[in-house]
Order: structure tokens, then C-alpha cells, then sequence
């Protein structure tokens, strides 16, 4: 798959999970933030929550579970663009309810799981 159909792929996906947390009772901060350590796909509200959330697709399930694409690697990168964003906003780790979550979809977008708290803060 070439990198544009890749990101098409993506953007379809990460618009199904929004419009799943949606609604869910979230609410849209932002969309794919971009630093230089990584990109966070959605950021989100939920109720006084800062939610950043990772978007896995796996086509099927034969070599695991999308959610399990989400390396340790990945999990600092995500930590760092978040700590990056909070910063912008004038916010602080320190004194802001935040939590990291992934939304793994699988059959095509069929399949959506919703896992609250995915990544702990560490």
C-alpha cells in the first residue's frame, strides 16, 4: 500500500472513531496534532477530561489485536506529543485530568472496541 492510500486509510478510520466516541458523549478538541517526537490522531473531552486518543485498524485479526500494534516506543511518543500539546495550552501535567485511550477497528469498521485508559502515564 503506498503512503497516500495509507493515510487515506487512516483519516477514514480515525473519522470512524470519532464519530463512534462522539457519540459516546465526547466531544472533538482536535485532529491529528503533529510534533516533531509524533502525531497525536484525536484529542477529546470527556466531561472535564483530556482524552488523547491512538487509532489502531488491523483488516483482520489473524496476526493479533489492532490495539496490540501500540508499541512501548509508541506509548513514550504519544506521552511526549501529549506533554508537547497540554504545554500549548497553557496546561501541565501536574494539575490536568487527562488519560490516554484506543479505539481498535477491525472488519472493515464494523468492529470498533473502545479501550478507556490503554496507555498509563509513566
Amino acid at each position: 500500500m503506498n503512503q497516500r492510500n495509507k493515510r487515506a486509510t487512516g483519516q477514514h478510520f480515525e473519522a470512524a472513531a470519532e464519530k463512534h466516541l462522539s457519540a459516546c458523549g465526547l466531544t472533538l478538541i482536535e485532529r491529528n496534532f503533529l510534533t516533531k517526537s509524533g502525531e497525536l490522531d484525536l484529542i477529546m473531552r470527556d466531561n472535564s477530561t483530556i482524552v488523547f486518543v491512538e487509532v489502531r485498524y488491523r483488516d483482520n485479526q489473524n496476526y493479533g489485536h489492532a490495539a496490540e500494534t501500540v508499541t512501548y516506543r509508541k506509548m513514550q511518543k504519544l506521552q511526549k506529543a501529549a506533554n508537547l500539546w497540554l504545554m500549548k495550552q497553557g496546561m501541565s501535567i501536574y494539575s490536568t485530568d487527562f488519560r490516554f485511550d484506543v479505539v481498535a477497528i477491525h472488519q472493515q469498521g464494523h468492529q470498533i472496541e473502545w479501550i478507556k485508559n490503554a496507555i498509563t502515564q509513566g
